[in-house]
């Protein structure tokens, strides 16, 4: 065995987001716990690969955003053996979601949380194991490695797999969904809110290529292959959106203002690298627009307020 699968959690809409199952002769584990409502396609891809809840050692979370983590504690009711890995800054909010829901909850109501998340439950703290930068676990005959990625956010690892020479990226290496890939690899960075930061964002692609990693295990969407186009695409989306970001922080808008401002120039972006996208792919790339642009004007607000305070302790 040795295997690793692809499971496709129907978040949103099929081969949007994905949870990846490692084989591990009579071992197994989790790698994103995607929401309560997938737990369902977890278990039965468990079962079709000849395991049983109790097998799974490891349920494993590149960081904290609920399509990665919202799933976990209802995963680990079903898993009892299992112990969540979590990079430090994430280990407490899937220890205590309550932040996590209402900050979820106020963005886009108890009603739309509930249909997008379902239940999100609290995992024991004795069952959680803190991940450190480069810290490295022994998983049957595989070696896996966690890295420390910020610039999607701060509480994120990617985690290289060194039987399959392949790294789990959540989103640090962009989202590539398959519906997109018509022309060619079409791979482009997330922003969204509250931690976009360019320059973390291209310190990441460099560890990520740095591992020699062969392909990505991307969560959004599926084993991306084509590594150094990868990155030169991601690199080139890096560019674009930090040039959004430095307009909008000069920009009087604050707020949902200031996110249509920069909802209009993603938009824009997409129309010039994606000039094939039809009316499905548009509608397809909706929530991913919205959000990075969420992201960007967060950003571009918080560098406003840094370079505010730089000058007024300058004139002091």
């Amino acid at each position: 065995m040795g295997t690793v699968i692809t499971i496709d959690c129907n978040y949103v809409a099929q081969e949007l987001a994905c949870a990846y199952l490692i084989c591990e002769g009579d071992r197994a584990a989790f790698v994103e716990n995607n929401t309560s409502h997938a737990l369902p396609l977890l278990m039965k891809a468990l079962k079709e690969h000849g395991y049983t809840p109790e097998q799974v050692e490891y349920a494993i979370i590149t960081h904290v955003h609920l399509d990665h983590a919202g799933g976990s504690g209802s995963l680990m009711k079903l898993c009892p053996n299992a112990t969540l890995l979590a990079h430090p800054k994430a280990a407490r909010h899937v220890i205590d979601p309550s932040r996590l829901i209402a900050s979820a909850q106020k963005v886009y109501g108890e009603e739309v949380f509930a249909k997008l998340y379902g239940e999100i439950l609290p995992v024991p703290e004795a069952r959680v194991r803190i991940m450190e930068d480069n810290e490295a676990l022994q998983f049957g005959s595989r070696l896996l490695k966690f890295i420390h990625t910020r610039g999607h956010a701060n509480h994120h690892f990617c985690v290289h797999d060194s039987k399959s020479n392949g790294i789990f990226t959540g989103d640090s290496f962009g989202i590539a969904y398959p519906v997109l890939q018509k022309h060619g690899s079409f791979l482009f960075p997330s922003t969204t809110p509250t931690e976009f930061d360019p320059a973390e964002a291209r310190v990441t692609l460099e560890k990520i290529t740095g591992t020699g990693a062969t392909h990505a295990y991307l969560t959004h969407f599926g084993s991306f292959s084509e590594m150094a186009a990868g990155r030169s695409q991601l690199e080139s989306g890096i560019e674009a959106f930090e040039s959004i970001l430095d307009a909008c922080a000069v920009r009087v808008e604050t707020g949902s203002e200031l996110a249509k401002v920069a909802e209009l120039e993603v938009r824009n972006y997409f129309k010039l690298k994606a000039p094939w996208l039809g009316d499905k792919d548009w509608k397809f790339l909706e929530m991913d627009i919205e959000l990075n642009a969420a992201g960007i004007a967060f950003a571009a607000e918080r560098l406003r307020k840094t370079r505010t305070l730089a000058n007024t302790d300058s004139n002091r």
